[in-house]
């Protein structure tokens, strides 16, 4: 019972962590945002085509569900959140997809 109940613990403590972890550092991000080529429509802060990712992080704060629905938006595009301009949607695996996610949620 005693090694169950240790197992427990270690994982969840793992998932714990794993949810706690700290986001990308910017110079990774900068890495990603260059190489799914998002730069042509944002910056960190100020609107260009798109929004600002420090706006994104805005609108969001606070919103449990904020991951998933921003993980859509890049994934499958999005039109109106922002105004009239339609994002595309964009090819970005599934690990890139969420780093990207997180690093834009951190921003302050």
């Amino acid at each position: 019972m005693k090694r169950i109940s240790a197992v427990f613990f270690c994982a969840l403590c793992a998932t714990l962590t794993a949810g706690a972890r700290a986001a990308i550092s910017d110079a990774d991000a900068a890495k990603l945002t260059a190489k799914y080529n998002c730069q042509a429509c944002h910056t960190e802060d100020k609107k260009l085509v798109g929004p600002a990712f420090k706006d994104v992080a805005k609108k969001f704060a606070g919103d449990s569900s904020a991951a998933s629905q921003l993980q859509n938006a890049i994934k499958n595009g999005s039109t109106g959140v922002w105004g009239p301009m339609p994002m595309p949607p964009n090819n970005v695996p599934p690990a890139d997809l969420n780093a990207l996610v997180e690093w834009i949620l951190a921003l302050k």
